[in-house]
């Protein structure tokens, strides 16, 4: 049975919760400049088409799956309704996120 890959990228950061009119739920945490260039290595292997790439993202405790979304030359972490309500997060306030973006691979044994 294969063994999980170590994660291609882990990073902890904060950010203003923003609205943008695009993909719902239209609430979104932007990753900050200096994670970019390191995101964007990993999608490199993670991504799965239109610059998308799947993550795994922790706030207050409660973790959830997304994709970031490129946007304006960085990435857009959607923030999911589910966890709107349970980190009592929204618009303008400052979150702190642990995000995980993995190997799409398994590891081999």
């Amino acid at each position: 049975m294969p063994t999980r890959a170590e994660p291609l990228l882990e990073i902890t950061f904060d950010a203003e919760v923003i609205h943008w009119r695009g993909p719902a739920p239209f609430l979104f945490l932007p990753v900050p400049e200096e994670h970019v260039g390191a995101v964007r290595f990993a999608a490199r292997a993670a991504s799965y088409g239109w610059g998308c790439v799947p993550a795994t993202a922790t706030i207050g405790g409660f973790t959830f799956t997304t994709s970031l979304f490129p946007r304006d030359g960085g990435y857009l972490l959607p923030l999911k309704v589910a966890a709107q309500r349970a980190c009592g997060a929204g618009l303008g306030d400052r979150v702190t996120v642990s995000m995980r973006i993995d190997d799409p691979l398994p590891a081999r044994p």
